[in-house]
């Protein structure tokens, strides 16, 4: 079953196309990996899906049923959630109130559950429950940003660039955390500059051109492509 359904999405930015007519899916229990140089549409392509630019052509469809048209939070409503690039944690806020925002409007009830769930995923969150989140590192900030998103129980999550500006041994902890919620049967569509590793935890991927899909397949296969590799993921 396909949870979310790019068909012909076109994004412009005034008289400049952005996104070409991509189409793409992403299968209920999935993690697919977007992919690309800078540049691409990658985040244009989030941005859209998630009602924070309005879409010029095609269709993003959830669940079977078209987002065109309707406000983000509406769409957020709806099970879908996004992290964005750069975290956007609300800085003098403690971790705690921070978990609490992704829960609004819900009930008390699912959010205590939710909120346990989050805390067991990132342990290291528990221990900074009512620290300032400016005051976490970038590592942490990450995990306080995807556990915000996962305080609504999200139907997809999608993660744009999570690992950006990380240590490598955090980067590592991110990457875990993104495999363990799939095996948790969490829905993830994945943006990432670093693309090996988008690739070794995706089950499908997508490569973005100048706005337009390149070349798309499983994941393991375009891993293992190295022209593939050289030629779209800029790496030797």
């Amino acid at each position: 079953m396909s949870v979310l359904e790019l068909a012909g999405l076109q994004v412009s930015y005034g008289a400049i196309r952005a996104l070409h007519g991509i189409d793409l899916t992403v299968d209920e229990g999935e993690i697919v990996a977007l992919l690309g140089a800078n540049g691409a549409g990658k985040t244009t392509a989030l941005r859209a899906v998630s009602g924070l630019i309005p879409i010029a052509g095609g269709d993003v469809r959830f669940e079977g049923a078209s987002l065109r048209g309707l406000p983000a939070h509406a769409i957020a409503r709806r099970g879908l959630r996004h992290v964005p690039e750069g975290r956007r944690v609300f800085a003098r806020m403690s971790v705690r109130e921070n978990l609490d925002l992704g829960g609004y409007g819900r009930s008390r009830p699912r959010n205590a559950a939710a909120m346990e769930e989050v805390l067991a995923i990132f342990p290291r969150l528990h221990e900074r429950l009512e620290q300032a989140a400016g005051t976490l590192s970038g590592g942490e900030q990450q995990m306080l940003a995807i556990g915000r998103a996962l305080m609504g129980e999200p139907r997809l999550l999608m993660l744009d660039e999570p690992s950006l500006g990380l240590a490598p041994l955090l980067v590592q902890t991110i990457f875990g955390v993104i495999r363990t919620l799939h095996e948790r049967g969490t829905t993830i569509l994945l943006v990432e500059q670093n693309a090996r590793q988008a690739l070794r935890v995706a089950d499908r991927a997508y490569v973005l051109e100048n706005g337009a899909i390149a070349r798309h397949g499983p994941a393991a296969e375009l891993l293992d492509d190295d022209a593939v590799v050289a030629a779209y993921l800029g790496m030797s």
